[in-house]
């Protein structure tokens, strides 16, 4: 919804069920958004002015919210609120003058809105995903079900289809098939000889693009070092250090200390991907870097350990260093996937912003929890998201939740090598919805294993929306007080008052808004 909401503000009308009512039809009045969250606005009736005793929460993008001028052209009744019935005789006279100069949603916006609910991705359609079990390779899987442009995927091996992974369409764990073998990485290979029936090949054209560059020149090698996000443990930036230089810009990144003899653990991160820094990023930024599990001479300075491993630092100038101008701001409130338990979207708050990285956490459970995500992440929703597709919300935790948790995750620490059994925060289970399972994912000493996402896709720039359909009012009969408007143009609201013979009133819409990319060094601290 992205390329709309830019004539989407406070003072808005538009018209909504009128629920103070006692009439038995559902009937409709004007209300104005006088607060934004995400998708959703604090509504307040037309007539009420200052008193907020009746203003009420109603998600934007639903199927009870219409521009001005919709229930004129669908013959539905417009009717005053009991509560302030009695404050105004002539209700067609006090509509035009509120209404004059204000704006609308688009005509279009409810298109819009089921438009940008059609997915590409379908039912059937095969993909490479990332081996949740041995995250340096992909598999084949199949989308079992699409909800709100989440996948869930089911390995196409798995017996009882129960095997399964979720994430979103543009994630950067997904491809099309064949993707391994074009640029050379680990693949597992199907028992499955042939596809089954009514599977398919999702188009390759469909997946998230990655920018192109030029490894003819100076480029990344193998052994040079850098630090990255541990796709294992996404609340920690480590020391890293690339094992493989694949095709198309591709690397396999090991963390230090931490990775399996057999380098089951690599990950793949782009070259540009926004996840992986140069060498000093935290210390410029003042995060704390992660050193290699049992290197004992802390505090950790890279320039000795660079000289311990006879290693080089991979340069600067190869990093991606775009900073969008994506508005994120400390205290902000989301959506988020928990990407320990990719089923899940939690409540969520940015707590740090430094360049396009953000540190989420999630409302309720402790900081160890946090996971840093790109501003671009595709795992990053808006308030309201989850009510506009229908997928479950999980509330912040309680105190006792996380009480009843502390020993078990306590103990886990300990461990020194164990599957993985679960996420320590222990919520309740979506209904209807089967759980991500990451029992087999490997961990080292107890850390937390699961999986970024990061992702360059830049929100296309807003444009400006057509004026919006007009009404004529109409008094109201003296039993209901019932306004009964019909159509006049599709272009102009036109609101004819006795009183002011002749004059017509234009409800017009607000100018759009725009945003821009931008560029940021990565050694200019940029956290407010």
């Amino acid at each position: 919804m992205g390329t709309c909401w830019g004539d989407i503000s406070e003072n808005v009308r538009v018209e909504v069920p009128n629920t103070d009512c006692s009439l038995p039809t559902k009937v409709f009045w004007i209300a104005g958004i006088v607060k934004l969250a995400g998708y959703n606005a604090l509504l307040r009736y037309e007539g009420f002015e200052n008193d907020s005793a009746l203003d009420f929460w109603c998600n934007v993008c639903g199927s009870d919210i219409h521009p001005v001028g919709w229930c004129a052209a669908s013959g539905k009744p417009l009717v005053p609120p009991r509560t302030i019935q009695h404050k105004y005789a002539n209700w067609k006279a006090f509509l035009v003058k509120r209404l004059t100069g204000a704006k609308t949603l688009p005509p279009d916006f409810s298109q819009k809105v089921s438009e940008s609910m059609q997915y590409p991705f379908k039912p059937c359609m095969r993909v490479e995903v990332v081996d949740k079990r041995h995250l340096c390779r992909t598999r084949v899987a199949v989308v079992e079900s699409v909800i709100g442009g989440r996948l869930r995927l089911v390995y196409e091996d798995s017996e009882d289809r129960t095997d399964d992974f979720w994430c979103h369409m543009h994630s950067p764990l997904i491809h099309h098939i064949g993707w391994s073998r074009s640029i050379g990485h680990r693949f597992k290979r199907s028992d499955i000889t042939k596809k089954q029936d009514g599977h398919f090949d999702t188009p390759p054209h469909l997946f998230a693009k990655v920018k192109e560059v030029d490894q003819s020149g100076e480029w990344f090698k193998e052994g040079m070092k850098l630090e990255a996000i541990d796709p294992l443990n996404l609340s920690t930036i480590c020391v890293a250090t690339i094992r493989k230089v694949l095709a198309d810009g591709f690397l396999m990144i090991g963390i230090d200390g931490s990775e399996a003899a057999d380098g089951s653990d690599w990950f793949c991160y782009h070259a540009t991907s926004p996840s992986i820094f140069p060498v000093g990023f935290c210390e410029i930024n003042m995060i704390e870097l992660t050193p290699p599990r049992g290197y004992t001479k802390l505090p950790f300075k890279w320039f000795d350990y660079l000289r311990e491993t006879g290693s080089v630092a991979a340069p600067v100038k190869l990093f991606n260093k775009d900073v969008p101008n994506h508005g994120f701001r400390v205290g902000m409130k989301l959506e988020a996937v928990d990407l320990m338990e990719p089923r899940l979207i939690c409540v969520a708050t940015v707590t740090r912003i430094i360049h396009r990285l953000l540190r989420i956490h999630f409302d309720g459970w402790e900081e160890e929890y946090d996971q840093w995500v790109d501003c671009e992440s595709p795992d990053l929703y808006p308030v309201g998201w989850c009510q506009l597709t229908g997928y479950q919300l999980q509330p912040p935790a309680s105190q006792s939740s996380r009480e009843s948790q502390s020993g078990s995750s306590k103990q886990k620490k300990k461990a020194k090598s164990q599957q993985y059994k679960g996420h320590k925060k222990k919520r309740k289970m979506p209904v209807g919805k089967k759980p991500v399972s990451l029992s087999s994912l490997p961990m080292t000493g107890g850390v937390r294993r699961s999986f970024s996402g990061d992702e360059e896709l830049t929100p296309p720039p807003y444009r400006t929306l057509p004026a919006q359909t007009a009404l004529e009012a109409f008094p109201p009969p003296s039993t209901s007080r019932e306004f009964s408007p019909s159509l006049k143009t599709v272009t102009t609201l036109q609101l004819k008052e006795e009183l002011i013979d002749g004059e017509d009133y234009s409800f017009l819409q607000g100018a759009s808004d725009q945003e821009s990319n931008g560029s940021a060094n990565f050694y200019i601290k940029q956290e407010p």
